[in-house]
């Protein structure tokens, strides 16, 4: 009885963690196929197509998602295009974040970006981003990693981040 009850929870716990993945992945129009190239992890990554929101998309399609202790769903980022995030980088006052690796960064990153990979969001955020109501635009490789520092940012209760995918589709140029 106690070896079922544990399987029960295990598995209920398991599919609950899936659902919470799948939702967060809906949410910006990710879709996984087969013959998308993975290159970050063992997840599909989007195509190159679907890096940018594409016009027509609605706001909820376009934000980030969290279930909320209290089981609501709520806004935790925004997905734009990247001709959006040229555009705010053009206006000034933003904060450029590139949640890759040393050593991608060092191999041309966007201009003014800022290196903190996703993996150390959590640790060194505040040090690096004190100002939690700033305009902050992430970036990454394929647009992966910077979903999950994307949402990351707003866990820790960051309120004007948008994610715009990965530097492999930026068109606007880079910088060593």
């Amino acid at each position: 009885m106690k070896t079922d009850a544990f399987s029960a929870k295990k598995a209920l716990g398991l599919l609950l963690a899936l659902l919470t993945l799948l939702i967060l992945l809906a949410a910006c129009g990710q879709k996984k196929t087969e013959d998308q190239p993975s290159h970050d992890s063992p997840l599909s990554e989007r195509s190159a197509a679907e890096e940018n929101t594409p016009s027509g998309v609605s706001d909820e399609e376009s934000m980030g998602s969290k279930e909320s202790e209290d089981g609501q769903m709520k806004v935790s980022y925004e997905c734009i295009s990247q001709d959006e995030a040229k555009r705010l980088m053009d206006e000034g006052n933003c904060i450029i974040l590139d949640v890759r690796e040393q050593s991608e960064y060092d191999e041309g990153h966007i201009e003014h970006a800022i290196l903190l990979p996703y993996t150390e969001i959590e640790q060194r955020a505040e040090q690096v981003l004190p100002d939690k109501d700033a305009l902050i635009l992430v970036y990454c490789r394929s647009g992966r990693r910077s979903k999950i520092g994307a949402q990351s940012l707003a866990d820790l209760g960051y309120t004007n981040v948008k994610e715009f995918g990965g530097i492999i589709d930026w068109q606007y140029g880079t910088v060593k």
